[in-house]
């Protein structure tokens, strides 16, 4: 399995699953080109495609969207973000995937009104990969310049190998957690769901 792998081996099996998701590499491709500062294509369309491979699915499937995260606290409008937004629709118009971008400096802003609870400022993309409700969604990656790919993964890849789902009570309240292992088990009932840790707040 994977998820017994070495580091090293660990990173080389993620990268081989993920090119198998031919829609994936080509959202990775493209974003490449919008020169948006420290982005990465995160979350759901990264840990499912693992969650596809590892137990013989299609590697797509079941994939509702693919998220593009970059940092920009440069400018904080909303007119800002959405140009950006509409620069990314001409380039993955194409694609038979929703793809969203949203500029991570600006979450603070609308945070609250969404999920009920303030979300101080993030610092960067990778804070804001930190903070997903589940540690297996912690999960970046992007086409640095030369062609390499830059995997940012804060708890490693034993738990997404692993099919392993687990709180990470940083920010997002308890039912948004539950919640989204609900319906991640509905499409994948092999998943182990971790529970939410006993008396931390809902």
């Amino acid at each position: 399995m994977p998820g017994q792998l070495p580091l090293a081996e660990q990173l080389d099996a993620f990268r081989s699953l993920l090119s198998r998701n031919e829609t994936l590499t080509e959202v990775m491709t493209r974003t490449a080109t919008l020169d948006l500062p420290g982005w990465y294509v995160t979350a759901g369309c990264l840990f499912q495609t693992v969650w596809n491979v590892v137990t013989g699915r299609s590697a797509a499937q079941g994939i509702r969207d693919y998220d593009v995260f970059y940092f920009d606290d440069t400018d904080l409008s909303w007119e800002a973000e959405d140009a950006v937004i509409k620069k990314g629709q001409e380039a993955f118009g194409d694609l038979s995937a929703e793809v969203e971008i949203r500029n991570e400096a600006r979450v603070h802003l609308w945070y609250e009104r969404k999920f009920g609870v303030p979300c101080p400022p993030y610092d960067s993309t990778e804070s804001a990969i930190d903070s997903f409700a589940a540690t297996t969604c912690c999960l970046g990656v992007r086409l640095e310049p030369d062609g390499q790919w830059r995997v940012y993964a804060p708890h490693g890849l034993s738990d997404v190998f692993n099919l392993v789902v687990r709180p990470n009570p940083v920010l997002a309240p308890r039912e948004v957690y539950e919640a989204k292992a609900a319906r991640w088990t509905r499409e994948w009932p092999e998943l182990r769901v971790l529970p939410w840790p006993d008396g931390t707040p809902a």
